[in-house]
This record gives structure tokens, C-alpha cells and sequence, in this order.
């Protein structure tokens, strides 16, 4: 378990009252300098969780519950790799998006998306070969074979593609038709510029895993955790995100559910209150494998629960115990309390995983209110409707 000690400026105003900077983009990123890149698991995690501190030029700005963008590159051996199958040197040149000539080992590396395969790549490819398509790629075509084309290409990259149907791209170019561009990967923002005036930090889970007899990793997860040493230069920009604001009123109370990664924006939200004096009660609700190996930024949380600005702090380690306890199972246990803090006003936000995590919060939360408040679901639905509308139910999932 690793934490870094920064030094925290003087408090700024709140983070409302600042001005975002426009200047980079997605199109104009910053190159920023990579100040810290710990790992956050233990070894014997079955995950490998980093903390990433980036530095920002001044008049960079951004607000708790925002993101940053990073923008990486394809391995180089993956490129290679391509370029092998392929039969191209690298040293031919093309028309990027943007119709600006660069190499096509330049194109492959920073503008292409040579990684997860999509089925877009797949009707591509095909399209090239017009009436002489093999068979196989055939079978993967049209809405028929929809699901037969999802089973295709999980866990396959392009170049599993071009291995199985050789022979069918001829030039360069034709690549900016068949794969997508290479995208910013969008991160949540663990870190408050009140306490960190030139600096944004994120949480990064690194994708690893084995599929069709090779070993695949995140594009952008594996950039931070494999090629992005302290030091290296990292192109950013910073991203709004106004849906996922802490109260304007400083003194409400806030219960934060953050499993996992989804933590970042809450030790954000928790940096903010501290560093400016806010005096709102805050409850955390953290959730991950295992306490001696995944309790992300622990001794930061223990001791603003030992400070007072963690009102309540609590975990579920799901494979701590003979019985899977979620963050879920956390708020149920303390139906009442939730009930509470929401009658006197809390905003409550969710962070992490959409497909279940996200549904199964909700669900508890309906719960919560429907025991605390003696009534039916379909009043606690109302209750949540009415949060909802007073912007005080907020998620960040994805």
C-alpha cells in the first residue's frame, strides 16, 4: 500500500468559483509530467490499482467530480507487430484525420485503434474484398449474425483480424477506414486543486488479461502502469463534468459510494471539504476484495476519520468473509442511519461500475428509504424522484 504525501497549499476559494481553462483539448492536449505513479494493491492483489499525480501548467483548472483525459499510444511491439502481418515497413507515409501527412508507425502508434477489436472493423475489412470475402468473414456480416459477431471479436485484437483474413488490406490508408480512432480515455479526478494548486491526480485499475492464447492489456491502463514512469511526458486535458458537484451549500451533509476505483472523485470531494473548511458531515462507504490488499488510500481515509472530517467511514471487503458483503449490503445494514442523513438533507453519489454496482446501490437506496420512511417502494421511488430533481442523487458511473 502506497500513499503520497503532498503538500497542501494555502485553501482556495471553492472550487465553484473557478474558471475552467479552454486552452487544451482533446485536438491540443497539455503535455504534462508524470510526478508520481505508486501502486495502491498490495502484492498479493488479484488487481493492480495505481495512484497517478500529473503535473498542470498555470491557469489549468478544474472542479472535484471532473476528469482528466489521457490520451495514450499503442505498444510498440503491437504496432510492430501490425506492421509484420500487414506487410508494411512503417516508413509509408498516409493522411491522418485530419489530413496531415505523418508516417504510418506514427499512424499506428498515436492515431489508430489496434486494440480491443470492434465489429465496425470487421464490415470494414470486408467491404474490401467486395465479392471474393471469405466465408468466415462473411459469417460475421449483417444483423443476422449480430451475436455471432459479438462472440468474434471479445477478447480479440485487430491484429487476430488480419491474421485469420490475410491478404485483404493492400495500402496504408485503407487502415482510417477499417479501425477507429485512438480516444482520450476519460478518468475521475481523485485530487482537489485546494490542496493540490499545479497537480491532478486519478485511480487506475490496469487491465491485464489472456485471451485467444495472448495476453492483452488496457490501452490507456496499461500505458499508465507499464510506460509512464515518473518523469515521462503524458499528453492531458481536463474535462467538465457538472452532473457530479458537491452541495453549493457547504454545511449539507454528503454519503459518498465509491467500490473500487470508484473512489477517485470521493477522495477529491474529501480533499475539497478539508482544504477550504467546509463543515458538511461526509460518510464513505468503500468497497473492494480484500482489507490487507485493496483498501485503496487507506491511511489518507483513517486519518480524516481520525480528524473528524470523515463522519463515518465504512468498508466491505467482499472476500473477507465466507459471505460476500457489497457496499450494498453496507447501506442496508444501516438502513436507518441512510434514512436519516437523507432527512436532513444529504446528497448522495454513486461512483463505479453501471452494468450492476450503480443498479444494486439504487436498489438499496429505495430500500433504505422505504424502512425508514414505513412506506412502499413506490413512495421511496417518489422520495428518490424528488432527489433526483434537486440535484441531490448524483452518479459518475461507467
Amino acid at each position: 500500500m502506497s500513499e503520497t504525501a503532498t503538500a497542501t497549499s494555502t485553501p482556495t476559494k471553492p472550487a465553484a468559483a473557478k474558471i475552467h481553462d479552454t486552452k487544451y483539448t482533446r485536438n491540443q492536449p497539455y503535455s504534462s509530467k508524470v510526478l508520481v505513479n505508486d501502486r495502491l494493491t498490495g502484492p498479493e492483489s488479484e488487481k493492480e490499482t495505481i495512484h497517478i499525480e500529473l503535473a498542470l501548467e498555470e491557469g489549468m483548472a478544474y472542479t472535484p467530480g471532473d476528469a482528466v483525459g489521457i490520451l495514450p499510444t499503442n505498444r510498440d511491439a503491437a504496432v510492430e507487430a501490425v506492421l509484420q502481418v500487414l506487410g508494411f515497413s512503417g516508413t509509408e507515409r498516409v493522411l491522418d484525420h485530419y489530413k496531415v501527412e505523418i508516417s504510418l508507425e506514427e499512424a499506428l502508434r498515436t492515431r489508430l485503434g489496434i486494440g480491443k477489436l470492434a465489429r465496425g472493423s470487421v464490415t470494414q475489412l470486408a467491404k474490401l474484398c467486395g465479392e471474393n470475402c471469405p466465408e468466415g468473414l462473411k459469417a460475421l456480416l449483417g444483423q443476422e449474425n449480430k451475436a455471432q459477431a459479438e462472440e468474434y471479436v471479445w477478447g480479440r485484437e485487430f491484429i487476430d483480424l488480419v491474421k485469420e483474413f490475410p491478404g485483404i488490406v493492400t495500402e496504408p490508408q485503407q487502415l482510417f477506414n477499417i479501425l477507429q480512432r485512438l480516444t482520450p480515455r476519460m478518468y475521475s479526478i481523485a485530487s482537489s486543486q485546494a490542496a493540490h494548486s499545479d497537480q491532478v491526480h486519478t485511480t487506475v485499475r490496469v487491465v491485464r488479461y489472456t485471451a485467444h492464447g495472448a495476453d492483452r492489456q488496457g490501452i490507456a491502463s496499461g500505458h499508465l502502469g507499464e510506460r509512464a514512469p515518473v518523469g515521462a511526458e503524458m499528453p492531458i486535458f481536463l474535462h467538465e463534468n457538472n452532473a457530479f458537484r458537491l452541495p453549493e451549500d457547504t454545511s449539507a451533509p454528503v454519503i459518498m459510494i465509491g467500490p473500487g476505483t470508484g473512489i477517485a472523485p470521493f477522495r477529491a470531494f474529501l480533499e475539497e471539504r478539508q482544504a477550504t473548511g467546509q463543515k458538511g458531515e461526509n460518510w464513505l462507504i468503500f468497497g473492494e476484495q480484500r482489507s490487507v490488499s485493496d483498501y485503496l488510500y487507506k491511511e489518507q481515509f483513517l486519518s480524516m476519520e481520525k480528524d473528524g472530517l470523515l463522519t463515518k467511514l465504512s468498508t466491505a471487503f467482499s472476500r473477507d468473509t465466507h459471505k460476500k458483503v457489497y457496499v450494498q449490503d453496507r447501506m442496508q445494514e444501516n438502513a436507518a442511519e441512510v434514512y436519516a442523513w437523507l432527512e436532513r438533507g444529504a446528497y448522495f453519489y454513486v461512483c463505479g461500475d453501471a452494468s450492476r454496482m450503480a443498479k444494486d446501490v439504487e436498489t438499496a437506496l429505495l430500500d433504505c428509504i422505504a424502512k425508514g420512511c414505513n412506506g412502499t417502494l413506490e413512495h421511496a421511488a417518489e422520495y428518490l424522484a424528488c432527489m433526483k430533481k434537486n440535484k441531490r442523487y448524483q452518479r459518475d458511473v461507467y
